[in-house]
């Protein structure tokens, strides 16, 4: 059994599907402009530059969720897939996934952006396995709160695990694994397959993938 993991933001997809869901709300009037555009762009830097508090965020990340009826919910995510996430889609990428998946490689798009807004996306790319941060309902309706670990950092390693359980399998049954990624946040996970690949890389995950010869790929220039 061989496994491909691909992180989503700036790695299959020129953009972080997270702050762009943010600036959408902005821009449907879903939450107050001022603050939320604000607080968009500081925890986006943050998380650039590896200092990202992830309960902070996803305090203030899921918070929408919570404040809106699942129904007008999906009517936002559809028409932000449809404006901001298809258009993003490059040919690269979809080849890239496509690759593994006529191998036979098991695919799983592991993402800390969470899974509402997610879901969609991974199916566009036809990736039947999504472990990205959960989020908690009670009777239907979005608490505002994740549910179980984050999927950011080591927390990707450890849902990763305990999707391949679910699975039925474990690292040990896995003869080859890739991780593609462009963040250093995802170093916990890339050091955990046996084949990591530094995809349209930040600049301090393409120094430590020079320093140990890991591929670097470039889906978008």
């Amino acid at each position: 059994m061989q496994l491909a993991l691909f992180d989503l933001d700036h790695t299959l997809l020129p953009l972080d599907s997270d702050y762009e869901w943010g600036r959408f709300l902005v821009s449907v009037g879903a939450v107050d402009e001022e603050r939320y555009r604000s607080e968009n762009e500081r925890f986006y830097r943050e998380y650039r530059d590896g200092t990202l508090d992830i309960s902070e965020f996803l305090a203030f990340g899921l918070a929408p969720l919570a404040q809106h009826t699942t129904e007008k919910l999906e009517s936002w995510r559809a028409r932000f897939v449809e404006e901001v996430i298809t258009p993003a889609v490059r040919p690269a990428a979809r080849r890239l996934v496509r690759e593994h998946r006529d191998a036979g490689d098991l695919c799983a798009i592991v993402t800390a952006t969470n899974e509402f807004v997610t879901a969609p996306i991974a199916r566009a790319f036809g990736v039947e396995h999504l472990i990205a941060t959960q989020v908690e309902q009670v009777d239907g309706q979005f608490t505002g709160k994740p549910a179980g670990t984050p999927s950011y950092r080591e927390g990707k390693v450890l849902r990763t695990t305990l999707w391949l359980e679910s699975q039925s399998l474990g690292w040990e049954s896995i003869s080859r694994s890739w991780c593609y990624s462009d963040s250093s946040n995802d170093l916990p996970l890339m050091l955990r397959v046996t084949d990591p690949v530094a995809t349209n890389p930040d600049e301090k995950l393409a120094e430590y993938a020079r320093e140990r010869g890991w591929p670097v790929l470039r889906l978008f220039e």
